[in-house]
């Protein structure tokens, strides 16, 4: 049953890992490395290591996430090429 769930989650990570590299939007980007921090963080959480968990979750899908948006807002928002 466990595995089942992994490879869901796997799947996801690397779907949203695709999406953070190929999209030109950069606040696109910052929003999908945020999903992909906190599809990490189940992962870890469904593997039994909680405290990695929750310091993914709020080192990675929180504190990185909200600093990637402030400074996509301080900048341009499209990529040039």
């Amino acid at each position: 049953m466990f595995w089942q769930i992994d490879n869901a989650v796997l799947t996801l990570v690397i779907i949203c890992a695709v999406a953070a590299i190929q999209i030109k939007d950069l606040l696109g980007a910052a929003i999908f490395f945020g999903i992909y921090s906190f599809m990490m963080c189940v992962l870890w959480a469904v593997m039994g290591a909680v405290d990695v968990a929750f310091t993914e979750a709020t080192v990675g899908a929180g504190v990185s996430t909200v600093l990637f948006i402030a400074a996509v807002f301080r900048t341009t928002r499209r990529t040039k090429d």
